[in-house]
């Protein structure tokens, strides 16, 4: 067992000691605007390969490289005018791309789990003031063991992977609560891997070109194994009412009474962008071994509800 520190990431010393525990081949848990990211050096094969352990994900599974921005990005993709101009639209934001790799990338080829194609991002938040002082890019999946409920607060994080990892920078609750979306430039079209903050709307108002979805066949980016995100209990979705034994993870009004054993509530007034940063939250509070059966109401699929059903259906997948 390691001894997890937490570092109140408050100021540029505490940034600058994340980064440098980052350079000496440590994992410390780091926050984003969208959830807590398991960063590692992506460049130092021991760190990566310590990522997959601590967080027991396959290394089929590839991980996103957060970087500074496009001049970094530079370095390690090849980088084609629809991609700049994604760039020059949503970075630094929760939107990552997947691009080809350059042969010459300083990357360990565990972050590509081998595929010819790097995912990357730059990040808001703690994570990139770290990076501003790291000067290189580090792999962060979500802070979390692979599979369970992804982390918006330092706390989460120590729940999972405290005693695995060296330390967590706590910069308080991340603002939007759900994982970045994933995309591949294509020659005439915008491929959706996953889901995310940034809709398939503001994709094609940004591009002009059609967003089209991914037929999931294969895992070619990170965040596209079937079930994942899950609490300890079974999930049942779309539920408008809920059983006596059930936890109720409710959008939108409640009736006056409900049969619910517990309830929360991600917006009442039905705001999907308030459902999407409460999400993990609200499967973090049901995620105990005594909670056996969580219900969910239903969530419209328009804008950011299409990521917010993807990651309650992976929730809900059978495992």
């Amino acid at each position: 067992m390691i001894e997890t520190q937490t570092i109140r990431l408050a100021d540029e010393a505490a940034e600058r000691d994340v980064a440098e525990r980052l350079a000496r081949g440590e994992l410390v848990a780091v926050p984003t605007e969208t959830v807590y990211g398991l960063a590692g050096d992506a460049a130092d094969g021991k760190a990566v390969a310590r990522i997959f352990e601590a967080k027991g994900r396959p290394r089929f599974n590839p991980l996103i490289a957060h970087v500074t921005g496009r001049a970094m990005a530079e370095r390690y993709a090849e980088v084609d005018p629809l991609a700049a101009r994604l760039i020059e639209r949503f970075w630094p934001g929760p939107l990552t791309l997947v691009l080809p790799l350059r042969p010459d990338a300083p990357l360990h080829p565990l972050v590509t789990a081998g595929l010819p194609t790097v995912a990357l991002r730059s990040p808001q938040g703690g994570m990139a003031r770290v990076l501003a002082h790291l000067g290189r890019p580090v792999a962060a999946p979500s802070a979390n063991r692979s599979g369970r409920v992804s982390p918006t607060t330092a706390a989460h994080v120590l729940r999972t992977l405290g005693g695995r990892i060296e330390a967590v920078a706590d910069g308080g609750a991340a603002t939007h609560g759900i994982e970045s979306t994933i995309v591949q430039p294509c020659a005439d079209h915008v491929l959706l891997l996953r889901p995310g903050s940034v809709t398939a709307a503001e994709i094609e108002a940004a591009t002009g070109l059609a967003v089209r979805r991914h037929d999931g066949a294969a895992i070619v980016a990170p965040g596209q194994m079937r079930s994942h995100y899950a609490p300890h209990g079974r999930v049942r979705l779309a539920v408008a009412e809920p059983e006596p034994d059930e936890h109720y993870i409710a959008f939108g009004p409640l009736a006056d009474e409900t049969r619910a054993r517990a309830v929360y509530q991600l917006s009442e007034t039905g705001d999907l962008r308030e459902a999407a940063s409460r999400l993990f939250a609200a499967l973090s509070a049901f995620d105990a071994p005594d909670i056996d059966r969580i219900a969910v109401a239903p969530i419209p699929a328009e804008g950011l509800g299409e990521a917010i059903n993807d990651r309650l259906a992976r929730a809900a997948a059978d495992r």
